[in-house]
């Protein structure tokens, strides 16, 4: 099963640096590019991870990155 695109890009957040985040790795969250819970019963669940830093990121929105849960430019070949 693929997950759902989310978008065709990443998404530009602030993240501060060593707080737990959850990424959404369904596609289906309202609250993208985190996780809102919306996984559940599916076979998808969020990837949890902690930034090296704190400031700009790019998180992954087509859900194919390689480097999940950061952009790798994947979606340009989507």
């Amino acid at each position: 099963m693929k997950p759902k695109i989310a978008k065709k890009g990443p998404y530009v957040v602030d993240l501060e640096e060593g707080k737990n985040y959850h990424w959404c790795a369904c596609g289906e969250s309202k609250n993208q590019p985190f996780c809102d819970g919306s996984h559940k019963g599916g076979v998808f669940t969020p990837l949890a991870f902690k930034p090296d830093k704190g400031g700009t990121h790019y998180l992954c929105g087509c859900k194919h990155s390689e480097n999940k849960p950061f952009c790798d430019g994947s979606h340009n070949k989507i």
